[in-house]
């Protein structure tokens, strides 16, 4: 027992007898046992960082984990094969808070945990803190979020509709924030969308995919996007989002930098009045757009300023960067008492914040717009049409623009170490990295630039980046499926009644360790939760169905 502790360094239950999360001074994976199923997300879900910023994971990969979880927890319920589920990590600080965050997060979504509880279960006495998140700024972090920064704003903007796990498109999610695919974001629910800035025509220029207006233009009314919202220097020509039905405004501020109050104001202003979704644009997507966006939600849904960061950068990895998180803290008091005043002035309480029927990456809501998109199909089809005539026309004027900028384009094609140095702007060099991680850790699904349209390949990419098909078609979740059976005839033989480690160069095997030592349990009952057949992916204050089966690999996500 005393060389199993040695191995364990602290440990939490979440469902009582059945669910842990365990932090182990080992990077060796343990063995699963007929009585213990192990698995660890640490090199499967892996935070794609810029400079030294190392999380929170993207909402992609907890709506994967959760699935995924639940999958576990329903295979290893039956009496026969009832089994521990122990989600183990290391004493890597950023990846031990990122797995640490997923299993608080699914307590908190899928057990019905308060943020509080979820929590607490994770800070025995004697255990190691949580590393702080920062922000993807090159340099020495002047601000910081937190892990319960985190499970707040999970739970606030779930309780207000902002996502929904049983009516969530991750394929849709995974596709478009590929630089290839437009590189963008969700943030509010048909309200923001954060998203790259287009240049004056699609290419690929020095390995790094720059979109056409006309590329966003299909899936801009697909989403009733109405308001299109530039922040940084003129690339394009306005007039080709307008001249589509569009509504185009300029906010220039400089790159890396915070907007004045008239800009602020404006912005607010634009975006209350808009008739439909917005489209938020600077050189990146990342700095301006999420400050901006950041303050929105401050004011309309009184999300405190360090749980408007953590979500927008759950949505948008990368986002408010370097003094724009300061920025974004001293105008806190200033939105909640705006919104304060809108919401008395508008609704006749203050107190009452909006709610959303769907979510972001909603399938539903999606479906409840194809009667109203077969109605606009004739004017699509003419507005297209025309925007790739306007395209075509301006096709001399882009190569003048083209020849204007060939220095600019020469320098932002060096290597990331020079782009530190260079002259380039914030958007510059985050645009320059997000490309080049992008072709090192994924296979382009295809060029946007064939079809003019970030919207027109998502059905071929989906073939495409598919290898293997399933065969088990009964599976409830988009996630792969978890190869967790164990075979008892072969587990036995190894299994030892006394308390002991069984080591060999590939697995290590901990047999009888007393989880229960050190354990915090949650407050709220777990009756409930371990339960399996109520436990479901059902998510707390969530009535709507499972979406429907996909069949992308037979492979598990997790080790």
């Amino acid at each position: 027992m005393d060389e199993a502790n040695e191995v364990l360094v602290c440990a939490s239950e979440f469902i009582k007898d059945r669910l842990y999360f365990v932090t182990l001074k080992t990077a060796t994976k343990p063995k699963s046992t007929a009585n213990t199923l192990y698995f660890s997300i640490d090199d499967e879900l892996v935070y794609d960082n810029f400079y030294s910023d190392f999380g929170p994971l993207n909402l992609a990969m907890l709506y994967r984990y959760c699935t995924e979880l639940t999958k576990k927890l329903q295979t290893c319920s039956s009496i026969q094969a009832r089994k521990k589920i122990v989600h183990y990590t290391t004493m890597d600080d950023k990846k031990r808070v990122n797995a640490a965050f997923l299993i608080a997060a699914y307590a908190v979504l899928v057990l019905g945990r308060s943020p509080d509880e979820a929590y607490r279960s994770l800070i025995g006495k004697g255990n190691p803190k949580f590393l702080p998140f920062r922000d993807a700024s090159f340099g020495e972090s002047v601000y910081h979020i937190t892990l319960k920064d985190c499970l707040n704003a999970i739970y606030k903007t779930h309780s207000m509709g902002f996502f929904n796990f049983d009516d969530f498109d991750v394929e849709e999610y995974e596709y478009y924030e590929r630089v290839q695919n437009g590189d963008l974001n969700w943030i509010v629910p048909q309200k923001f969308l954060a998203f790259c800035g287009p240049h004056a025509k699609s290419k690929i220029e020095n390995g790094y995919p720059l979109h056409s207006p006309e590329s966003y233009f299909g899936y801009f009314k697909k989403n009733n996007v109405s308001t299109v919202i530039r922040l940084n220097k003129k690339i394009y020509d306005a007039k080709r989002f307008v001249e589509a039905g569009f509504i185009h405004k300029d906010l220039f501020f400089i790159d890396g930098s915070t907007p004045s109050d008239y800009i602020l104001k404006q912005f607010l202003t634009i975006s209350e009045n808009s008739p439909g979704a917005v489209a938020v644009h600077c050189k990146a997507g990342l700095g301006r757009t999420g400050s901006l966006i950041g303050c929105y939600i401050m004011k309309h849904y009184r999300l405190s300023v360090d749980e408007t960061i953590a979500w927008i950068r759950i949505c948008r990895p990368g986002s408010i960067i370097g003094h724009q998180q300061i920025w974004l803290s001293e105008k806190e008091a200033q939105m909640f008492a705006e919104g304060d005043e809108y919401r008395l002035t508008t609704k006749g309480d203050k107190k009452v914040v909006p709610e959303h029927d769907f979510g972001i990456y909603s399938t539903k809501y999606k479906s409840s717009n194809k009667k109203h998109e077969m109605k606009n199909m004739m004017n699509r089809k003419t507005s297209d049409t025309l925007s790739r005539i306007l395209h075509n026309s301006m096709k001399i004027e882009d190569q003048k623009e083209d020849k204007k900028s060939s220095d600019v384009t020469k320098e932002s094609s060096c290597k990331d170490a020079r782009c530190r140095t260079s002259v380039l702007t914030q958007g510059d060099r985050l645009n320059h990295i997000k490309a080049l991680r992008k072709s090192l850790s994924r296979p382009a699904v295809n060029s946007v630039h064939n079809n003019n349209s970030v919207s027109g390949l998502r059905s071929v990419g989906r073939l495409a980046g598919r290898c293997t098909v399933s065969s088990s078609p009964s599976s409830a979740s988009p996630v792969r499926t978890a190869k967790v059976a164990v075979d008892p005839t072969t587990t036995h033989k190894f299994i030892s009644r006394s308390p002991m480690i069984m080591m060999n160069k590939r697995s290590l095997c901990i047999n009888k360790v007393n989880l229960s030592h050190s354990l915090r349990p949650l407050t709220r009952s777990v009756s409930k939760a371990s339960s399996i057949p109520g436990l479901g992916m059902t998510l707390r204050s969530s009535s709507h169905s499972t979406r429907p089966t996909s069949t992308k690999s037979t492979r598990s996500v997790f080790g």
